[in-house]
């Protein structure tokens, strides 16, 4: 497989990156982002641009990709609905609506998270505009939209969050998770998880295009 990776510099995006490369059956991934990871690996291609609501000087450089693991996302917090709904619903309808047209078999898989509003009527401001990108995603005809709605996430293997408040928490609480996710492991997922359940999605489908905790976990096992 070719992948494509958006957000590759956080949490999620990073376990995302570090099971493709681990993967047999995967060719090639290219980053998505404003700025460069500066990774060195003979799979991995990256790709700098700065307007990620505009993609038509580099759409030669989105085709041919059998799958794309969008994982950018921000922080409602002190947003208002416009500016977030630029950020979260905008950007992601970019980016898919250009993915769609040149890569009409691509499976693309969301990154939302718990609580998302499908009915787009809820009172939480982010849960409606996730349920609402969630909802737009499913219309584009894509071999497979899916939309991922992790939890509570434990990195692993070095990976840490770009929010400084997120660091301390998880450098809190990172004695605690491992027990947690032994009494918990259908609510607590890895940053491993996360990527492992996405190429296994990738490469064979999934019964249902919401993947929430459990569901996540059991497409990580799956073989």
């Amino acid at each position: 497989m070719n992948v494509l990776v958006f957000g590759a510099t956080g949490m999620i995006g990073q376990g995302a990156v570090r099971e493709c490369l681990a993967a047999a059956d995967v060719a090639a991934v290219q980053t998505v982002g404003r700025s460069a990871l500066g990774i060195t690996h003979p799979k991995v291609r990256e790709l700098v641009h700065a307007d990620l609501w505009n993609y038509a000087a580099v759409e030669s450089r989105l085709a041919g990709f059998d799958a794309c693991f969008f994982c950018l996302g921000v922080s409602s917090s002190g947003m208002t609905e416009a500016d977030y709904t630029r950020i979260t619903y905008d950007l992601t309808l970019a980016a898919a609506t250009t993915l769609v047209r040149l890569n009409p078999a691509m499976t693309f898989v969301y990154v939302s998270g718990v609580g998302t509003d499908s009915s787009e009527q809820g009172r939480r401001m982010w849960s409606r505009v996730k349920g609402r990108t969630e909802n737009s995603l499913q219309k584009l005809p894509f071999k497979g939209p899916y939309s991922f709605r992790p939890g509570i996430l434990q990195p692993l293997n070095g990976i840490q969050s770009r929010t400084p408040a997120y660091r301390v928490l998880y450098t809190l609480t990172a004695p605690l998770l491992p027990p947690l996710r032994a009494l918990f492991p259908n609510q607590i997922l890895t940053t491993a998880q996360m990527g492992r359940a996405m190429l296994n999605v990738a490469r064979h489908g999934w019964p249902f295009a919401v993947l929430e905790p459990p569901d996540i976990r059991r497409a990580a096992e799956t073989t």
